[in-house]
């Protein structure tokens, strides 16, 4: 019987926030930690071994690390435009013999039992996991959890988009544990919404 593999977590921290206007890594959530900081330790307190958060090749570490020693980033070569997608390509490259439980920064109703769930959930030889939205009934492609055995589907770039690979290849969907844990915040108006009680 194979050892089960480590698990690492990603914050995809790379977006240039432009519809929200201001860098949506960087803003405040209600409990006091910017929204790549409370989304890095999620990511631990839900069991992942290591965290990294994904950046662009030029940009900042945004602000609330400080105190973190030895904070593991990783970084969209120069000149790639693929999204999310590049950011989770370049960090399983790192490890590749990892599975990966992927996390967009701007999730700021996220909760840690839903990713305790979702890690619960897994089935040995299950390649993709994410849970289903409540908006649309697709998967979320940005909590979603990546075996290190997707990693050539994903590295071979087939689509720009991760929701229409995780529909190609068929992905098992969860259905949401806490309801709106996964409304992200794209602009003012959804940051505002996602933070009211």
């Amino acid at each position: 019987m194979n050892a089960p593999r480590s698990l690492h977590g990603l914050v995809l921290a790379g977006g240039r926030s432009s519809r929200m206007g201001a860098d949506k890594a960087a803003l405040v959530h209600p409990d006091g930690r910017t929204l790549a900081r409370r989304t890095h330790d999620l990511l631990l307190d839900a069991g992942c071994e290591d965290v990294v958060l994904s950046l662009r090749h030029d940009q900042e570490i945004p602000a609330g690390f400080s105190d973190l020693q030895g904070l593991h980033t990783v970084r969209d070569p120069e000149g790639t435009s693929g999204g999310p997608l590049t950011g989770i390509v370049a960090a399983m490259s790192v490890h590749p013999d990892s599975d990966w439980l992927v996390l967009a920064c701007d999730l700021p109703r996220l909760d840690a039992a839903t990713l305790r769930h979702l890690i619960a959930s897994k089935q040995p030889d299950e390649m993709l996991l994410s849970y289903r939205s409540e908006f649309d009934g697709l998967p979320e492609p940005l909590c979603a959890l990546y075996a290190a055995a997707a990693l050539p589907l994903l590295s071979a770039m087939e689509f720009r988009c991760p929701r229409k690979l995780l529909i190609r290849h068929e992905c098992r969907l969860l259905d949401p544990v806490t309801p709106r844990a996964l409304d992200n915040a794209n602009t003012p108006h959804d940051w505002q919404s996602a933070i009211k009680p």
